[in-house]
């Protein structure tokens, strides 16, 4: 009985620390954001609906959100038990177990960010999917389907992470658009010598869109090398040809 126990706290835990970073990421997003006055006027609220998954999710995302604002929209979260509530919404989450999500995307009007958590969201037509997988977060973009809204998200070059995370920014000089991407994450030691700085990198990119190969160009060793592990796992663009791609990855505030 006690094992049980002790394996739910566990397993509890896990489950707030992913829904935390998933959180986050939802703010990130909506701080890339930019909605058409008449989908959301000045002053008003930046309404954030979730529809499936279980209720703890939903309360993290209060909790971590809490207070939190978008270009002086103040970020109000829903948690939708229909796809009519979801038409009420500027930001939508659908969250995993859903049914019939195509028709679920067509129904909604082109003022919508849309957000999932599987690549099989975005084939549906969803713009953004954020999945978790072996204890990491990654997100991919549909590129059509942001392009044929009348919301505006501004490319993952210079994106902004969330308040606290040791990578503050990630700036670009690239070619090809990068669909997915993976954050690196901040060493232990580097944490422990309080170690902060900007690492530059060139990606070898091939023409399918996987990175081929990352070379330093500058930065401090030990953050380095915890941006070459993340670069390596991003997907850019397919293209005619393989390409270099210049980044630069920040560690501080």
């Amino acid at each position: 009985m006690i094992t049980g126990l002790l394996f739910r706290l566990a397993s509890a835990q896990q489950n707030a620390a992913e829904y935390q970073v998933k959180a986050a990421y939802l703010y990130n997003f909506a701080k890339l954001t930019h909605w058409p006055d008449q989908a959301l006027p000045p002053r008003s609220n930046l309404v954030l609906c979730v529809l499936g998954g279980d209720e703890q999710f939903s309360i993290v995302l209060r909790e971590t959100l809490s207070g939190k604002n978008v270009n002086g929209h103040a970020v109000e979260i829903r948690r939708s038990r229909s796809t009519e509530e979801l038409k009420f919404c500027n930001m939508v989450f659908l969250r995993e177990p859903i049914r019939n999500p195509a028709s679920i995307i067509a129904s909604l009007s082109n003022d919508v960010l849309l957000v999932g958590e599987t690549k099989e969201f975005l084939a549906a037509g969803g713009m953004i999917s954020l999945e978790f997988v072996n204890g990491k977060i990654s997100y991919e973009l549909n590129p059509a389907a942001l392009e044929h809204s009348n919301v505006r998200y501004e490319p993952p070059g210079s994106t902004q992470n969330s308040p606290g995370d040791p990578v503050s920014s990630v700036q670009s000089e690239t070619v090809r658009s990068i669909k997915s991407r993976v954050l690196p994450e901040y060493p232990d030691i580097a944490a422990k010598m309080k170690i902060l700085g900007t690492v530059q990198v060139r990606a070898v990119v091939r023409a399918d869109g996987t990175v081929k190969k990352v070379h330093v160009v500058g930065g401090h060793p030990v953050l380095a090398e915890a941006a070459v592990r993340a670069v390596m796992q991003w997907r850019f663009e397919p293209g005619p040809r393989e390409t270099t791609e210049s980044l630069k990855i920040n560690f501080g505030p």
